[in-house]
């Protein structure tokens, strides 16, 4: 089994990358943006919810955010409050229980690096890091080419 390439980029951030042909232009199947911010879930409490209150609104104002997104980005945010809880958790121990307790592992280890996991998995589909917004946005002006400045290019 090959690899299947990067997900599919939204059209209007194919164009807004510049990368957009109208000849491989699919008609687009987008979500409707609320008219206004999404409230956060009832369930989000705590830390989680300082995160949705932290991320929601940029997201809404870059137009990532709509109806069908809400449960994504919860997830997202339940993800960072259980990473934060878990890591405050950890600085709270003693140094001697912050790798293992007894002859195990420290427990607390595994939920901060599963949250962490999950945190990059799901926040990559909202830009939510470096590598997936230069994905979403483009990487701005491309560098000069080899042969710039010949024939009216310019350098």
């Amino acid at each position: 089994m090959g690899k299947r390439g990067p997900p599919p980029m939204p059209p209007h951030l194919r164009l807004l990358r510049g990368d957009a042909r109208p000849s491989r232009a699919k008609p687009p199947i987008e979500a409707t943006i609320a008219p206004e911010l999404p409230p956060p879930p009832a369930f989000l409490t705590g830390y989680a919810l300082e995160q949705w209150h932290a991320v929601a609104p940029e997201l809404y104002r870059l137009q990532l955010l709509t109806v069908l997104d809400v449960q994504p980005l919860a997830a997202w945010a339940v993800a960072a409050g259980r990473w934060r809880s878990a890591s405050e958790a950890l600085a709270q121990l003693p140094e001697s229980e912050r790798l293992v307790v007894g002859d195990r592992p420290q427990p607390l280890l595994k939920v901060i690096s599963d949250s962490a996991d999950r945190m990059m998995k799901l926040g990559a589909m909202f830009g939510l890091t470096p590598a997936s917004r230069a994905r979403l946005a483009g990487h701005g002006k491309k560098p000069p080419g080899k042969f710039s400045g010949y024939l009216g290019e310019p350098a």
